[in-house]
């Protein structure tokens, strides 16, 4: 059955909406892309050499990881210069070409904004921390010890121990979220705003089209909390009450009047739909679209690395919570894995039997979702977690500092905390782009800096375009379904069956057309009615042979797409 809505009727639907609701992001991690020179490390000259391929999978934005200075304690977001490029990625001539190749095939580059925290190597911090009278004092958050000698507060650092750090040449403490050497900034002081709005600005006319803005909610500090008369401890979110206002400065300052198409993503954690709605709400004028955290969560106990089993129903009534949230209001990325974040095929589908089929299903079912889809890289050939045998070849700061802690302070069993490691690390993200079968998975003609995973002589760009199953076309056809269709990109969302533990089946509806996914995330057979009658339905897509589609029961990690 066909749509009774005329095409020119679903055209004129998304006419006004903007470019970013149909488009595709995919995230490079240029440390792990593609080496140019030999050296182990990605970098900016194999990114360009790679553009074809990224031009032909259909993507609308590439998102650059962190490529400035830095000393590397955190893999480039401990950043030591803003308005540079990192030697070993290349030069600021290198990002012009890449910036101007990239735009000559149609695709956007988005920069990582890290202006939580600076590296302690950077220029400011250097001044700052020098004397308790350097101008540039209050452009971080420095202060006195309490009564006893102790921090200001009892507030902890994301990557293990306290969020404050003794400087004994001045006699103060100052406050790092993330690692020691990544002090936060103090967005009360206009100076260090201004300074980030002209960094920002510098960009935007090299011919930078966005930012993805990394943990931008936490610029704004509960100040309350850190001067008030009794330390505050424990978990919960830093982030205070100014955030809407610095966010909608930024925007004036920075994008209000510039001509052009970009994009601004605010990376906030434990945000909730109510503060969506407010950051994302064009009328307000603070960011285009958040990325949230809340997802990615469920499926960990006290911990990142306490893994709990999978529960589809959690996942479901969650993603469905955040389209509801964000129906009439507001926009969302949707991600399943990043640099952050294990690999989905591993984490959510069957990363052996099953791989190719899980891959597209959870392709097809998150891009169907309303928001912009996040393609991070590999996850277009269904790349997996690596499995290091000892925790001496992670190169993860979070994975390490949490080994050592649970191992050598809270003395856990070495081989528990081994194994969370290995399934949650952000090392499984970060090992090498798998192209070829060659011995560095045509990464790199030197060692690479953290191992490839050992699965790349069967799982690479080369074998999965040349497999009768390719996860690669699958995805290049779910990028161009929101392209061509409307509905994908603005229709509302509809979730059915939402307490089933293997069904996720849903639809997707603009004026007259309406789109139904259905998919079985299990390893068995699921011979259940549908939710919805599709005799006479249109298959528009899905990842078992085409001559097999009218089946009843759907086969394991089966998903299809219907027009109704």
């Amino acid at each position: 059955m066909t749509s009774t809505t005329p095409a020119a009727t679903l055209a004129d639907a998304g006419a006004g909406a903007p470019w970013w609701t149909r488009a595709v992001v995919y995230q490079v991690y240029p440390r792990s892309f593609a080496d140019s020179d030999g050296d182990g490390i990605g970098d900016l000259g194999g990114i360009r050499g790679r553009l074809d391929y990224l031009a032909e999978l259909g993507v609308d934005a590439l998102w650059l990881s962190p490529v400035y200075p830095s000393p590397q304690h955190d893999n480039g977001y401990d950043i030591s210069d803003y308005q540079e490029i990192e030697p070993v990625f290349g030069d600021l001539a290198e990002f012009d070409l890449l910036v101007a190749e990239a735009h000559e095939r149609g695709i956007k580059i988005v920069m990582d904004l890290v202006v939580n925290h600076t590296s302690d190597e950077h220029a400011w911090f250097r001044e700052s921390r020098s004397s308790l009278t350097n101008p540039k004092r209050d452009w971080y958050w420095w202060r006195k010890p309490r009564g006893d000698g102790g921090p200001p507060n009892g507030w902890g650092s994301a990557f293990s121990g306290p969020a404050w750090t003794l400087d004994e040449a001045t006699g103060e403490y100052y406050l790092h979220l993330f690692a020691k050497q990544q002090p936060d900034l103090n967005w009360e002081n206009a100076e260090v705003r201004q300074a980030v709005y002209s960094m920002m600005n510098w960009w935007l006319d090299r011919g930078v089209d966005g930012f993805r803005m990394d943990v931008i909610n936490f610029i704004a500090k509960q100040v309350g909390l850190i001067d008030g008369p009794a330390p505050a401890t424990g978990g919960g979110s830093p982030m205070g009450p100014q955030i809407h206002d610095y966010l909608h400065e930024m925007h004036e300052a920075v994008f209000a009047g510039r001509t052009g198409e970009h994009l601004t993503v605010g990376e906030m954690p434990g945000v909730d739909t109510d503060d969506a709605v407010l950051f994302t709400d064009p009328a307000r004028g603070e960011v285009d679209m958040i990325f949230q955290f809340e997802h990615v969560g469920l499926d960990q106990g006290a911990n990142k690395f306490d893994v709990l089993p999978r529960s589809l129903p959690a996942l479901k009534k969650n993603l469905a919570h955040w389209q509801d949230g964000l129906a009439e209001t507001g926009w969302n990325s949707l991600y399943l894995n990043n640099h952050d974040q294990p690999r989905l095929v591993s984490r959510f589908g069957n990363d052996t039997t099953w791989r190719y089929e899980s891959a597209t299903l959870w392709g097809l079912v998150l891009h169907l979702h309303r928001g912009t889809p996040y393609v991070y890289q590999g996850e277009e050939i269904g790349m997996t977690n690596v499995r290091f045998d000892s925790i001496d070849d992670y190169r993860d700061l979070e994975s390490l500092n949490h080994y050592r802690e649970a191992v050598d302070e809270f003395d856990l069993d070495p081989g528990s905390v081994l194994a969370g490691v290995q399934t949650m690390s952000r090392d499984n993200a970060r090992t090498p782009m798998q192209w070829d079968a060659t011995e560095q998975a045509g990464f790199t003609t030197g060692t690479p800096w953290l191992p490839v995973n050992p699965n790349h002589r069967e799982i690479s760009v080369a074998a999965d375009r040349a497999a009768e199953k390719s996860v690669f076309r699958f995805y290049q056809r779910l990028i161009a379904l929101r392209h061509e269709n409307p509905v994908v990109a603005l229709g509302s969302f509809t979730l059915f069956e939402p307490e089933h533990e293997r069904l996720y089946a849903f639809t997707r509806t603009l004026g007259e057309e309406t789109l139904l996914v259905v998919a079985n995330a299990s390893d068995e057979p699921l011979d259940a009615p549908l939710p919805v009658d599709v005799s006479g339905a249109e298959l528009i897509l899905g990842n078992y042979p085409d001559d097999a589609v009218a089946a009843a029961a759907l086969r394991p990690w089966e998903a299809r797409l219907y027009r109704l």
